[in-house]
């Protein structure tokens, strides 16, 4: 690619925040109708970048130039930066849920009439326009909480392209779609590609990124490390490496371990749905886990995957079925009943109810263990201070130490953390629902590692993830849910990836 072909230049950009400096003097080009992908570690400079070229770091607190069409040019905040092109699309949709379609695309916008009322007419025409360019029909009155999680990734994208930007940023756009969903952002991406539009993409999964992206380029710990054409072809090992730095021997260890006996039976589990009133997402589900298996539960979205384990977990409301732990039946009714029992959740949302931002390393790892670490009605801080520890460096958590906030955490090392959080508990199952969404590659070997070593030391685990490569490499056997009911259990010889769609779809 020419350099006149250059829609943005970033050269030797360098953020400092104090005591540490995020990125340095990294520069980098994007060209016309590319899409480039900005890959990395967590911690390696790619949000901050990204949060400079949007305007949410002001220009005059970096050091560096940008420049657009060839042109300098200096963002202030983000209106600078959307009033110059750029436009970006957060990991965390940024809508307002309870409002309709038009209203949501318009945010911001909503063009007014003569006598300076909103004209709503003028506005839906807007907004139906931003969705033809994503070749996109909705009920424009809709209301957006009831739309599922793809429609909205795109509402934020007609909501962009209202603004008829250049250049289009994309900051892991698929973590919460299916493989159909995300091949349909794929398309519409394309498409925008096809219309003039050059965009930056931001993902942890290579095989999205190998087949969607023109080029990559690398950052690690803030520095520019390298860059691969599509057109001489993609090499993971390399690139796999320039993002650790290190050689990654394999990304799915395995171990020897032994299965045991059954640990837990489920027996005709009934779950109601959690947003739609008299129905109930989880109809009839059985199945069992033994000590030290891996057991993976598979289902599209909806399928009542993560309703399942909430429920066993206590965390929602079942109206029937038995939980039978060795041998003998529980009354989980809370998460309090669910841990005196020895499970563990490691929740989907590990920022909304997995751990405590405002808290400490140490002080969110022993939530759950505060009877054992109290003194009279004080917290023994030394005794709170052992225990953290241990797992801090058992697991090679990454930070300056234990009273480091949690949400100045990587992601990878968030998750370390909350899994230290249960491994303090006296833990028999363990349930893990999406544990390596928006972690990269290098942590999440780490985290198969974990997993393996848990297995290996008897505990029995289930785990749910939305990419069906994963459950193939770690678990041993495979629960397949759909329309509430369990269609099928597949032993690891017989799993393949067509064989749990097959059974997920019900055809």
């Amino acid at each position: 690619m020419r350099a006149e072909n250059s829609v943005l230049t970033v050269k030797k950009m360098t953020k400092r925040f104090q005591g540490t400096t995020a990125l340095k003097e990294v520069s980098m080009e994007l060209f016309n109708q590319e899409i480039l992908a900005i890959m990395g570690e967590n911690g390696a400079g790619k949000s901050t970048l990204m949060k400079i070229l949007s305007g949410l770091y002001p220009g005059s607190e970096t050091e560096g130039s940008i420049f657009l069409h060839g042109e300098e040019v200096l963002f202030e905040s983000p209106i600078d930066s959307e009033n110059m092109g750029i436009a970006m699309i957060y990991q965390e949709l940024n809508l307002e849920l309870d409002l309709s379609v038009t209203e949501n695309i318009c945010l911001g916008r909503l063009p007014l009439n003569k006598v300076g009322l909103i004209d709503w007419q003028k506005a839906e025409v807007i907004a139906v326009e931003a969705l033809e360019r994503l070749n996109l029909t909705l009920d424009m009155a809709a209301t957006v909480r009831n739309l599922s999680p793809s429609m909205q990734q795109l509402i934020c994208i007609a909501r962009a392209l209202v603004r008829n930007p250049s250049i289009l940023i994309l900051d892991e756009p698929t973590s919460v779609l299916t493989s159909s969903e995300t091949d349909m952002l794929m398309e519409i991406i394309n498409h925008l590609k096809e219309q003039g539009m050059a965009c930056i993409y931001i993902s942890h999964k290579l095989d999205e990124v190998y087949k969607l992206c023109d080029r990559i380029v690398i950052l690690r710990d803030g520095y520019y490390i390298s860059q691969y054409l599509k057109q001489e072809g993609y090499d993971s090992e390399r690139i796999i490496e320039d993002m650790i730095g290190r050689k990654l021997n394999v990304m799915y260890p395995s171990i020897e371990k032994t299965i045991g006996e059954e640990v837990l039976r489920i027996e005709e589990l009934k779950v109601p749905h959690t947003s739609a009133y008299g129905k109930d997402i989880i109809e009839d589900v059985s199945f069992n886990l033994h000590r030290g298996e891996i057991l993976g539960l598979c289902g599209l979205v909806g399928s009542g995957r993560s309703e399942t384990i909430n429920a066993i977990f206590g965390s929602i409301p079942r109206t029937n079925g038995k939980i039978i732990i060795e041998g003998k039946e529980v009354n989980i009714n809370s998460t309090r009943d669910a841990m005196r029992n020895g499970v563990g959740l490691l929740t989907e949302d590990r920022k909304k109810n997995g751990f405590i931002g405002t808290m400490s390393i140490s002080h969110n790892m022993t939530l759950t263990i505060l009877e054992k670490i109290k003194k009279l009605f004080l917290i023994d801080r030394k005794k709170e201070s052992e225990k953290a520890r241990y797992f801090f460096e058992k697991l090679s958590i990454k930070a300056p130490g234990l009273e480091t906030l949690i949400s100045s955490l990587s992601g990878g090392n968030q998750q370390k953390v909350i899994l230290s959080k249960w491994l303090l508990t006296d833990l028999k199952i363990l349930m893990l629902d999406e544990p390596t969404r928006g972690i990269d590659v290098g942590s999440k070997s780490e985290i198969y590692k974990i997993i393996n070593n848990l297995a290996k030391e008897g505990v029995s685990i289930i785990v749910i993830s939305s990419e069906i490569s994963e459950l193939l490499a770690i678990c041993d056997r495979f629960v397949v849910l759909g329309h509430g009911v369990v269609q099928t259990e597949l032993s690891k010889e017989d799993a393949s990836e067509m064989a749990i769609l097959r059974a997920s779809s019900n055809t």
